[in-house]
């Protein structure tokens, strides 16, 4: 049996000064070479692992036989993103984990394929034809982030009167926002929305449903079910002296004057960002390697990173670790903050740092982090970025009546992903999701709920 292809990547000491995308893609001869390692079992077991349903085999098939075309089209008919989550999707945790090849060898490069299928077909078919047959039925959905266009492009294929109602003024939300373009372009993320506008979904941006409309106001213009998909932006902090000084940055606020409103291009555009000489990222995921490897681009001398448990207990995707070391970042584990320290004029200075040691594992396998008494040391930083998490963004729940969340401020929903208010669904981050492609697949049964709610 071949090796799986690998997929070429830029130089780490050229492309961590730019942001143009690390992978480079397959090529034809590439892509059709992997493909033809797939097994064809009998009972393909990838495609339990994959939230939106995507009929992984029947992709693979097509694309074995030459056929990217009959690829992208089993891969559409259940994934309204499939360039996004070829990029992005942690497939190593998902649908190559349940591989069966992955026992005695490296499991089917199902991401790379999907991400080939999902370029090829953007290069080469110019007009897509849905057969869909308008039924008048007005859905809102509240937020464009990978939840709301999921939920927004099925129900559209199935007729319905959709509107996205987007707080910012851009679509995609943390896949805009929160992911940099080393990683998912804008171009790419741009062609994925034209391919959901082109179902005649419509976007309203910067509209705060809460606070622009209620909720009352969209069921009174004659909407007859809404989605809530509004995402976590509500940064989580340390809780240790200092944290509020001046350039100590949530990752949440760094990565969106970067990524949104392109702060590293100031005073080209209007919002400026700390570069900082000396930098300092504080967290273990995603999110967090997206921090330091854009503080390295755009000028930072060091950059590094504290995580308090070790490399193998990071949840942040193995690629993602594997190119953050790559492109020079320093990772110092078992460290936590213990304070920050000021200069002379409230601006962050150096941070106070403790080690830490992990317990045996509890219960459920889990280590815990213990501080080591009398281990303090300082490291000198002028920029901070705390990337420990985001909260549910509580503005809708807290202005709209009879919307229950739990403690953590997720909204209550069902097993219909229904919410506590009678015609509300949610799903994402806001209802507990915490990845692009659970939002993904809290997304897609939700539209079927709706569908089957509305169809009663």
């Amino acid at each position: 049996m071949p090796q799986r292809i690998k997929m070429v990547e830029r130089d780490p000491n050229v492309r961590n000064k730019d942001f143009q995308e690390v992978n480079l893609g397959y090529s034809d001869d590439q892509a059709l070479t992997e493909a033809k390692r797939c097994l064809h079992c009998k009972n393909p077991m990838c495609v339990t692992g994959c939230p939106v349903e995507v009929n992984i085999p029947e992709f693979i098939h097509e694309l074995a036989n030459n056929n990217p075309a009959g690829a992208i089209k089993v891969i559409k008919s259940k994934s309204n993103l499939p360039a996004v989550c070829g990029r992005v999707c942690p497939q190593e945790k998902q649908c190559e984990s349940k591989c069966i090849l992955g026992i005695k060898q490296e499991p089917i490069a199902i991401g790379n394929l999907e991400r080939y299928a999902a370029d090829w077909a953007a290069k080469n078919i110019k007009e897509e034809n849905f057969d869909i047959k308008p039924n008048g039925i007005k859905v809102a959905v509240i937020g464009s982030g990978p939840a709301g266009l999921t939920c927004a492009g099925d129900l559209a294929k199935l007729g319905y009167d959709v509107t996205i109602f987007e707080s910012l003024h851009d679509s995609g939300g943390v896949l805009r926002y929160g992911i940099p373009e080393f990683r998912l372009p804008v171009a790419v993320l741009d062609k994925e929305v034209d391919s959901l506008k082109k179902l005649g979904i419509k976007f309203v941006f910067n509209y705060l449903i809460g606070r622009t409309k209620t909720v009352e106001d969209l069921f009174n213009e004659g909407f007859k079910a809404i989605f809530v998909g509004t995402g976590a932006g509500l940064p989580t902090f340390p809780g240790v002296e200092g944290e509020n000084l001046n350039n100590i940055y949530s990752a949440n606020e760094f990565l969106v004057r970067i990524n949104l409103m392109n702060a590293f291009q100031f005073p080209e555009y209007d919002t400026p960002v700390h570069k900082g000489k000396n930098v300092v990222v504080i967290g273990g995921g995603n999110t967090a390697m997206d921090s330091v490897r854009t503080a390295k681009r755009i000028g930072a001398q060091s950059v590094k990173l504290l995580y308090r448990r070790t490399q193998n207990e990071m949840p942040a995707r193995l690629e993602e670790r594997k190119h953050a070391l790559e492109e020079g970042i320093e990772f110092i584990e078992l460290t936590a903050p213990k304070k920050f320290i000021s200069d002379d004029k409230g601006f962050v200075k150096a941070v106070e740092c403790v080690k830490m040691q992990l317990t045996e594992p509890d219960a459920s396998g889990r280590r815990k982090p213990v501080e080591i008494e009398g281990s303090n040391f300082v490291i000198e930083t002028d920029l901070v970025i705390l990337a420990l998490g985001l909260n549910p963004n509580p503005i809708l729940p807290s202005l709209t009546k009879g919307l229950q969340t739990d403690k953590k401020g997720h909204l209550i929903v069902d097993d219909k992903f229904m919410t506590t208010r009678e015609g509300i669904f949610a799903g994402g981050d806001i209802a507990g999701g915490s990845t692009v492609i659970q939002a993904m697949g809290m997304g897609k049964q939700a539209a079927k709920n709706i569908h089957a709610y509305l169809t009663k």
